[in-house]
């Protein structure tokens, strides 16, 4: 059976740099980083004091009152960039349409701001009952169900919960649904929002947060920095977006996962380069015509050596021509929603043949030798892209873009 080519056609994002996909885009090409104080919990008791929080957000301007008490923030995420995906890609629904439609999102921990608020009502206020909704609120699916409810979508709906590579997993089973036939159009990415309390004190224990800011690559880099935000992809056929004159941002060619199977946190390289060599091989494409890697690029001390490492066991002596950067410096570690947002930022260097810049680089570390489009965005034209994501268990996705031309 003939593989049937999948192409991206709408876009929708909200983060810490950005509430729509036009601010998300300036902020990169400015290199402007959402990094600042936390204001969402009393970081006073806490070890870091910066993350990549979305600003100034009222989720009233999206939602009625009653619409809230069903929808986490995290949820909220997912559903604002669904819509503004869906409104780009210009989709006129039928019914016919909406069966034929799937919906997967990622996500590492769901509605986690209701979960702790309800444990903290049975546990710390010692109450009795709980809200009603508190289930529906916390559940890992409850952005892909709303997202469906949203648009009267009955297809195929499900959520993929793979840490950090989550987002990448939705997009990535989402081209192949579309690819084998199993359906005919697709929202897919994640959404994410870390900043609760207890959820900051375990990542606090496990010390890779940084004090200051985020530095992939760079040699005195300190850790990461945790975000929030959503982003969510339209893809179709490209025989559906050409008959109905839908504008490409690009097309999505291959997709490799893979498993480290080795520890729980420390990454291994031949896991991560598994998965891009997979993901070359199901697109046909040669190491050789990559011309920027969107990089996993946390900023700690263990995944970027690694990654780098990987990079140049994949590509040889193409490193050396290769752009390589991490956006994660600009819109923080926004978990399960991560590799989304890295997506919609990929579709984005490639439609306007601009190279996202790593922010924050200071100096170059000989373990992480790559050209890291450092502190400013650079004007080149991509033929071909990837985006890698590197999980805690040891679970990797990596997806392969061409442009459209």
């Amino acid at each position: 059976m003939e593989k049937r080519r999948v192409v991206i056609t709408g876009l929708g994002v909200i983060s810490s740099i950005g509430k729509n996909v036009a601010e998300f885009w300036r902020a990169i090409c400015e290199c402007k980083d959402g990094i600042a104080p936390i204001q969402l919990v009393d970081r006073t008791k806490l070890r870091f004091q910066n993350g990549a929080e979305v600003k100034n957000y009222n989720p009233l301007n999206y939602f009625e009152n009653t619409d809230l008490d069903l929808l986490d923030r995290f949820a909220q995420f997912g559903l604002i960039a669904a819509r503004e995906a869906v409104k780009d890609a210009g989709i006129e629904w039928t019914d016919e349409l909406r069966q034929r439609t799937c919906i997967v999102t990622g996500t590492s921990i769901g509605g986690q701001h209701s979960n702790e608020n309800a444990l903290f009502e049975l546990y710390g206020e010692n109450r009795n009952r709980l809200h009603p909704l508190a289930i529906p609120r916390i559940m890992p699916n409850s952005a892909a169900s709303n997202i469906s409810i949203e648009f009267g979508v009955t297809g195929a709906t499900f959520t993929i919960s793979t840490a950090c590579a989550s987002g990448n997993h939705a997009i990535g089973n989402a081209f192949l649904m579309i690819r084998s036939g199993m359906s005919e159009l697709a929202i897919a990415g994640g959404s994410e929002t870390p900043f609760s309390y207890g959820y900051l004190k375990g990542w606090e224990a496990i010390r890779v947060v940084a004090p200051d800011t985020c530095r992939p690559f760079s040699k005195n880099r300190q850790g990461m920095i945790l975000g929030e935000g959503g982003a969510m992809l339209v893809l179709e056929t490209l025989e559906s977006a050409e008959k109905r004159g839908a504008e490409i941002y690009g097309e999505i060619v291959g997709f490799g996962m893979s498993a480290d199977a080795s520890h729980i946190t420390k990454p291994e390289r031949a896991g991560a380069e598994r998965a891009m060599k997979l993901a070359l091989a199901d697109a046909e494409v040669a190491p050789e015509q990559i011309d920027y890697i969107n990089a996993h690029g946390t900023g700690t001390a263990a995944n970027d050596p690694m990654e780098a490492a990987a990079i140049r066991g994949v590509f040889g002596s193409h490193t050396d021509r290769l752009a390589v950067s991490s956006t994660k410096s600009l819109h923080g570690h926004a978990l399960g929603g991560t590799s989304a947002i890295e997506a919609v930022a990929t579709a984005l260097a490639i439609k306007n043949g601009v190279l996202p810049p790593t922010a924050n680089f200071v100096e170059p570390d000989s373990e992480c030798n790559l050209d890291v489009v450092p502190n400013e965005a650079r004007e080149k034209s991509i033929g071909y892209a990837m985006s890698n994501a590197f999980a805690f268990g040891g679970l990797n996705a990596v997806l392969v873009f061409r442009c459209w031309e």
